[in-house]
């Protein structure tokens, strides 16, 4: 009877990603991302990477210039920014710069799941409101009631790593059962299928056939948190969307509210579970460093999770951001609705603001500056949510299976080609 459940339960997964990849055909008057095929292949390298190191085109762009012209899409200059203080100046600029997306998605018009929602698209007034109210929820005095629930998490999760060993497949049965089932919890959603938002999720970022499985992805996602909003609005649960239906219900509908809880619910599992993940792969290179994670004291734990994010930085670009008129950006000419990328990850490894930044070093005198969470209004909402959970995450992980040892050799992992959160698919362990 189970095999037969696991098997009908792959063919609606297979039937809901087939049906995912054959959206995303746009009209023929505004330009349309979800109908680009390929992105041009001189325009990739910010995505591209030797193992967790930038490559020599995104280290070169750097060394030459602060603003590179990146490609040529829709009639548009692609702009790229990689320095961290010019990076800093373009992420904090909401006077010159729209993350509103909307207008590269076609004529179609667009409703419900279909529609673009959630922060990091979004400009003020609509950012201001959904922020302001999802910020209480994320601060640090609020974010302290978690704690239990990651510490109950983590230990569950290793438990049942532990019972199925000595084997594991890093991926799935760590870094994404872990902030996927903190951020379910938080959010109150009920039982979901762990399978169908793990392929789900990695192929929102995933570029490699263009924009419509991307944005295909994200519909698919989005149906399912607001029908979840819509089942709460008669039956609110204990969780994050119960309070926000109880408290917000009247302001907003469920389409806003599902966006929104759809942002907190991406964001709060898909980053973290290529963070634990990358952070293994590299601690298992840095013996120091994981044996510090099984004796170290708070203070010194931070520093090591801090370096992991700075070196790994999982989000590779920031959100877009589109010029609101011409100006002039580090000597280049910006034209109105030009994109303009910020490489975080290039950012992150400015050898005038980091020394030696390809080398791991947690005692470095700016340690925390960096930009993994990006900056300005829309820097990162659960940024520190996803700090608790590394460190709980990677200390239990430490502690439990001190002996833990990547199966593949370091050069041999492969990671994801062309993806804007970055990672592996799979990474198989010994745990013992």
């Amino acid at each position: 009877m189970s095999s037969l459940l696991s098997n009908a339960a792959s063919h609606v997964r297979r039937g809901i990603m087939q049906r995912v990849m054959a959206r995303g055909s746009g009209g023929s008057g505004n330009p349309d991302l979800t109908s680009l095929k390929r992105v041009p292949r001189k325009a990739t390298y910010p995505l591209r990477r030797n193992g967790i190191h930038p490559v020599p085109e995104l280290r070169a762009a750097q060394a030459t210039e602060q603003v590179t012209r990146l490609a040529r899409l829709f009639g548009m200059n692609v702009w790229l920014v990689t320095g961290y203080d010019e990076a800093k100046v373009v992420l904090a600029d909401s006077t010159r710069y729209s993350n509103n997306i909307r207008h590269l998605l076609g004529d179609k018009q667009r409703e419900g799941a279909d529609e673009v929602g959630g922060l990091g698209m979004t400009d003020p007034p609509d950012h201001t409101r959904l922020r302001k109210m999802l910020t209480p929820e994320f601060t640090r005095v609020g974010l302290r009631r978690l704690e239990p629930l990651i510490d109950r998490v983590v230990a569950q999760t290793l438990d049942e790593m532990g019972e199925a060993g000595p084997e594991a497949d890093l991926v799935f049965d760590f870094g994404f059962r872990i902030p996927f089932r903190v951020i379910s919890e938080l959010l109150g959603l009920p039982e979901i299928d762990f399978h169908l938002f793990h392929e789900l999720g990695a192929a929102r970022f995933d570029v490699r056939q263009g924009g419509g499985g991307s944005f295909g992805a994200a519909t698919s996602s989005r149906e399912y948190l607001i029908a979840e909003v819509t089942r709460q609005r008669t039956d609110p649960g204990p969780g994050l969307i119960g309070a926000l239906v109880r408290d917000h219900g009247d302001d907003f509908d469920d389409v806003e509210l599902g966006g929104v809880a759809d942002g907190v619910l991406l964001g709060g599992y898909e980053t973290s579970a290529s963070m634990l993940v990358m952070s293994t792969y590299l601690l298992s290179q840095q013996p120091e460093a994981w044996a510090k994670l099984q004796t170290g004291t708070d203070e010194e734990v931070s520093a090591i999770v801090e370096e992991l994010l700075r070196m790994l930085t999982p989000v590779q670009i920031a959100f877009a951001r589109f010029a609101r008129e011409d100006h002039e950006l580090y000597g280049k000419h910006i034209r109105k609705g030009d994109p303009v990328l910020v490489s975080l990850l290039q950012a992150n490894r400015d050898p005038d603001v980091t020394p030696d930044p390809d080398s791991f070093n947690p005692h470095r005198d700016n340690n925390g500056s960096h930009l993994a969470f990006g900056h300005g209004m829309h820097r990162c909402l659960g940024a520190e949510l996803g700090k608790m959970e590394l460190k709980a995450a990677l200390t239990g992980l430490a502690k439990r299976f001190p002996d833990l040892a990547i199966v593949d050799a370091p050069e041999d992992v492969a990671f994801r080609e062309l993806s804007i959160v970055y990672g592996v698919d799979t990474l198989p362990v010994r745990l013992w």
